[in-house]
């Protein structure tokens, strides 16, 4: 009689249960003694470290089923220790048992030992149906258990964000509860991003593919020490974490967003300024292809993007006369599908670019106008520094809070009641100077922040040194740096015969103030925000 050739598939659910070590181990030994005890010959092993079995992307799984299913398959016998292990999916797990017998391989399950008439296939299938309750109800009391430890402020065990690392908050018996706080190492290079991607560095601000490229030639890698991609520049720049909120449970397993009910927001220490990170959300939005064509974002003309026509509504686009000697803008609906489509007329490029300019330089600009058009604005920043206030106690608290308890071991040590040469008293002392010094840095960064906040910053003096260099930039500068620094103040422009209406939003000035006033740097570019000129 031939010996028939076995497969052991052996599987744990998560990554912690494989760093233990011993579910895997006590697997393979029971299946090696229930394939000698049957006579069958172990020729390959499949593991399967932290997978969960209600979904077949699984690669030691699908390695297994492609072998089983050759023609002539690499085995005669998949042995497991139970079927919740081949699979958590009643149907999932038929389908893959009929794929493999139509190849004459055979599924067994060790402390489920069931034979192949109609009866045992329908024990079979049972028990996958009951394993696959199981599941679920086990996932659900997971979640919930999780959601509960996210409304409570901890970290519920994924990877922290980069610029966090996790930090010991408490011990609850024999489980320690962490929160994340900000690691010192790498929050200046989330920070960097931010600031790259709202002023520049000297040209002005940037896309995502120009950060990833400016932090790579910098040789500023990434934690594991890799290169940035683009998708890992813009996860960073439109994370909510980096604001002080952290949001759990946001998708699904299949990566679907949950009702907003669902989504439970756990309070972080603060990386990015809300003003910051709003900022760079509109510009990322400004520039994203779903919303401005590709070929809007890289025109070189000073209003392509933001100008349409007041008669019909459509964008306005370049043409040109004479040979290409003169340039206008012109209605695109009547540039393309002639007067009957619209009845406005076209309009000297440089005579509108310069009324425009002029009229930003005489209105906008000017100093009282900017302290009127911001003070509502700055009311609002200080009220929401009154939150900032509290959080910069509650840092300082933490950091006496460790600086006491540091006393008391010292004076301990004194004492001749603790010995300094216990390791875990040593580990202890080395853990509460850590965490007194990283809340005293996180305190200054805040207590720093927060009288930006407050608008003391925001002095006469600088909005005349903001409207002069504003000014000298609109007229000095030429190409896309000039353009970038207009569209930060008109994102709408409507004309027609009688009148040219502009557009724009109140917080790009304010950004731009906030960034002047915290930020020495030679040629810093605010960051471009909608309708900051109501009307």
């Amino acid at each position: 009689m031939t010996q028939l050739r076995a497969a052991l598939y052996l599987r744990v659910s998560t990554a912690k249960q494989a760093e233990q070590d011993i579910s895997i181990p006590d697997q393979q030994r029971q299946g090696e003694l229930f394939c000698e005890a049957r006579g069958y010959q172990v020729t390959q092993v499949y593991v399967e470290p932290g997978a969960s079995a209600t979904s077949d992307k699984r690669p030691e799984f699908q390695r297994m089923i492609e072998d089983g299913t050759a023609k002539p398959p690499a085995y005669d016998v998949i042995v497991v220790h139970s079927f919740s292990r081949f699979f958590r999916d009643h149907f999932e797990l038929e389908f893959y048992v009929r794929k493999l017998a139509k190849n004459g391989v055979k599924l067994v399950s060790i402390t489920q030992d069931i034979g192949d008439d109609p009866v045992h296939v329908m024990m079979r299938q049972i028990m996958a149906l009951f394993d696959e309750y199981q599941s679920k109800e086990n996932a659900k009391h997971t979640l919930r258990a999780m959601k509960e430890n996210a409304r409570q402020g901890f970290w519920n065990g994924a990877r922290p964000p980069i610029g966090y690392r996790l930090a010991l908050a408490e011990t609850r018996g024999l489980r320690q509860k962490k929160k994340l706080e900000i690691d010192p190492l790498h929050a200046d290079t989330v920070r960097l991003m931010f600031r790259l991607a709202s002023r520049g560095n000297g040209d002005g601000p940037m896309g995502v593919k120009a950060i990833a490229r400016f932090l790579n030639e910098n040789e500023i890698f990434t934690r594991s020490g890799a290169r940035w991609g683009l998708g890992a520049v813009y996860q960073i720049l439109t994370r909510k974490t980096y604001v002080g909120t952290h949001e759990f449970n946001r998708t699904n397993k299949d990566g679907k967003s949950n009702a907003k009910a669902d989504v439970i927001a756990v309070q972080v220490p603060p990386l990015i300024e809300q003003d910051l990170f709003d900022a760079v959300q509109t510009r990322l939005r400004s520039r994203s292809p779903l919303v401005v064509p590709p070929g809007v974002v890289s025109a070189s003309s000073l209003l392509t993007g933001i100008i349409f026509c007041a008669d019909c509504g459509g964008a306005m686009t370049i043409a040109t006369g004479k040979g290409g000697r003169y340039r206008y803008y012109a209605c695109g609906n009547r540039f393309r599908k002639g007067a009957t489509a619209c009845s406005s007329s076209n309009i000297r490029a440089d005579h509108l670019e310069e009324r425009i300019i002029s009229f930003i330089e005489e209105r906008l600009l000017e100093p009282t106008r900017l302290k009127a058009i911001l003070s509502a604005m700055l009311h609002g920043r200080r009220e929401r520094a009154v939150e900032q206030q509290q959080f910069v106690a509650d840092l300082r608290k933490k950091a006496a809070e460790a600086q006491q308890k540091l006393s008391r071991m010292y004076q301990a040590i004194e004492n001749g009641v603790a010995d300094v040469g216990d390791v875990e008293f040593a580990q202890r002392i080395s853990a509460l100077k850590l965490a007194r010094d990283q809340a005293n840095l996180d305190a200054q960064r805040a207590s720093d922040a927060l009288e930006v906040a407050t608008g003391k910053a925001i002095t006469s003096d600088l909005l005349g040194e903001f409207a002069d260099r504003v000014r000298g930039r609109l007229r000095g500068e030429s190409g896309k740096y000039r353009r970038d620094h207009l569209h930060q103040f008109a994102q709408r422009i409507e004309v027609d015969k009688q009148a040219i209406r502009i557009a724009g939003e109140k917080n790009s000035l304010l950004s731009s103030l906030v960034a002047l006033g915290s930020v020495q740097q030679k040629d810093v570019v605010p960051s471009a925000v909608l309708k900051w000129l109501p009307g």
